[in-house]
């Protein structure tokens, strides 16, 4: 994926003023919080759930290695193929190997963030590959030549008279002459376009949700079916997956699924969860004649190492997306890369490089919100404050900002001087918002004041309302 020209800030400035965009976003936004907080307050033993994935997380990270080399033998033993990959472009060079040794023309994919990070579609496309994207959403966005604004739903950014257009568009050379402005019917013609391409397919690439060390199993989940036609119609299957992927058994398995769809659409269940073990076997009716599992790395083990292994629990099931009053006002794009929202500020600067994202972790307001809905219990906003320490350390920080820290770590050091200051500047920001209750303008603050007003203190420190309190209630 080409990295975009603009800047954060640009990109922020054009998504809070795209109206279609805006509307696109409050129309998901709210169902997905409605329909998890309904399924989560129905089961309650989700917390003990979140508690148990985590601590199945926990382990399988402290013996990452163990599981992976089980997961492999396992693979190998029924007939498959694991292939390690350091980089993205060990990856790419992985997977174009495969297709040119199947001499494949045509590659359908079923949903998989780690091909969307490897930038796997450009490289095969660049060596002449036809690739289909089978997933209704990654498919409206091939269309639209996009990438994905959210991790589960592709094209969340979309209304529906937008892809009714787009399907006008691409589908009328086949012959789809009627324009569509009903869900269910775009649903149906895209089903009727992508059914050939099943058939023709000579490679099926799909993500592994979970990779299963006693089995050397692959799962993927799915609400429409296109994984299992992906993997299971092409004569060869190739699974793209992050190395942290890996759970030791099917149970564990089995209490990721329980929380993977309340969290990330507000469903019981995915529609179709589906298990694959190897290529086709003599008495199978159906399957790939190969099997490839493509292990990526791509910095992951770095994470292991250091101060965000924690991230690397993450299931992707973008509930802190959909929690992120940030997400929920400037879309997945204006991210820059393919993953957004509070656990794409902590993902893309630790791959890309802190100092290539500078603005993602300071963009976040630290509400907490992620972290309390993570499936997981990912400390997301400790892990951005990390990444904001350490690019205070590196002197990525602009000059501007470093200096306003340091002068207010100063402040902040010092007691008798912190509260100096508070005793003078509350009372008089107070005396200056007493009409309003508001503030329009703060010296060194229009980063707020330019778009919103800053409600004004009540008069008081804490401090001295803390004393006040203890005083009067004695």
């Amino acid at each position: 994926m080409h990295a975009p020209t603009n800047t954060f800030g640009e990109r922020v400035s054009v998504a809070i003023l795209d109206k279609r965009l805006q509307a696109a976003l409050d129309h998901a936004s709210g169902g997905f919080l409605k329909k998890r907080a309904a399924l989560v307050d129905a089961l309650p033993e989700f917390e003990a759930l979140r508690e148990r994935a985590r601590d199945i997380k926990d382990h399988v990270l402290s013996n990452l290695d163990t599981y992976l080399e089980r997961y492999e033998a396992e693979v190998k033993r029924r007939g498959g193929h694991v292939h390690w990959a350091a980089t993205a472009e060990d990856a790419r060079e992985i997977i174009l190997k495969i297709c040119r040794k199947a001499n494949a023309k045509t590659i359908t994919k079923g949903k998989s963030m780690v091909s969307e990070e490897i930038g796997l579609n450009d490289a095969l496309e660049a060596a002449g590959h036809e690739v289909i994207e089978t997933d209704l959403g990654e498919y409206i966005i091939q269309l639209a030549k996009e990438p994905p604004s959210h991790i589960i739903v592709p094209a969340v950014h979309k209304t529906k008279g937008q892809v009714g257009d787009l399907f006008e568009l691409h589908h009328r050379p086949l012959g789809y002459t009627k324009h569509l402005t009903e869900v269910s019917e775009m649903v149906n013609e895209a089903r009727q376009v992508l059914r050939g391409h099943y058939f023709r397919a000579d490679v099926g690439i799909t993500g592994g949700n979970f990779l299963i060390a006693e089995t050397g199993s692959s799962l993927i989940v799915t609400n429409e079916g296109n994984g299992d036609l992906t993997q299971s119609l092409a004569r060869v299957h190739i699974v793209t997956s992050g190395i942290e992927r890996v759970v030791p058994t099917l149970d564990d398995a089995s209490t990721f699924l329980r929380l993977l769809a309340r969290s990330a659409t507000g469903q019981e269940t995915e529609t179709y969860t589906t298990l694959s073990t190897g290529p086709r076997r003599a008495d199978d009716l159906d399957g790939p004649e190969e099997y490839h599992v493509v292990l990526v790395d791509n910095g992951r083990s770095k994470m292991l190492g250091g101060a965000f292994r924690e991230m690397l629990r993450c299931i992707r099931c973008g509930a802190c997306l959909n929690h992120c009053p940030v997400y929920t006002s400037i879309g997945g794009h204006a991210y820059g890369w393919v993953y957004p929202g509070p656990m794409g500020s902590v993902l893309t600067p630790l791959i890309n490089g802190i100092d290539k994202a500078y603005d993602l972790p300071n963009a976040c307001t630290l509400n907490g919100r992620c972290q309390s809905v993570c499936p997981v219990k990912i400390p997301l906003p400790g892990l951005l404050r990390e990444i904001r320490r350490q690019q205070f350390e590196q002197g990525i920080t602009p000059g501007v900002i470093r200096l306003a820290l340091e002068a207010w770590a100063t402040l902040a050091k010092r007691a008798g001087l912190y509260h100096l200051a508070m005793r003078i500047g509350i009372p008089l920001l107070s005396r200056l918002g007493r009409k309003r209750g508001r503030l329009s303008w703060v010296p060194l603050a229009s980063g707020w004041t330019d778009s919103r007003d800053l409600p004004a203190p009540q008069g008081q420190t804490f401090q001295q309302a803390w004393k006040s309190r203890r005083g009067g209630s004695k």
